[in-house]
């Protein structure tokens, strides 16, 4: 919030409201778009904590008990299904960027 451009963005006369949602926090969100970009595959890791904590049945103690009986299909498909939400997630936080800076263009 004492950055030049939002002292700046101050000094033109720009209301506060639009100084903190225009300037500071589209700048703020671009480090919490890369986090969030990498987590979507992380949500089925952590699934399968919640599922064994509270013995309910889904994708998570599904591959556990797959990895246990050797059951290679399922193993291979939650490994496509999990590549496939980190690509998907990847570029949603790239879309993401363009919408929230305009200097980055895909052409």
């Amino acid at each position: 919030m004492h950055a030049d451009y939002v002292r700046t963005a101050r000094a033109k006369g720009l209301p506060e409201s639009t100084v903190v949602l225009r300037h500071a926090a589209r700048n703020g969100m671009m480090p919490v778009i890369t986090l969030l970009g990498g987590t979507l595959p992380a949500l089925i890791g952590g699934s399968v904590v919640v599922e064994f904590i509270f013995n309910l049945r889904g994708m998570g103690l599904l591959v556990l008990e797959a990895i246990q009986n050797r059951d290679y299909n399922i193993v291979m498909g939650e490994t496509l299904v999990v590549a496939v939400l980190t690509l998907v997630g990847i570029l949603l936080s790239d879309l993401a960027y363009a919408i929230l800076d305009p200097r980055i263009s895909y052409k």
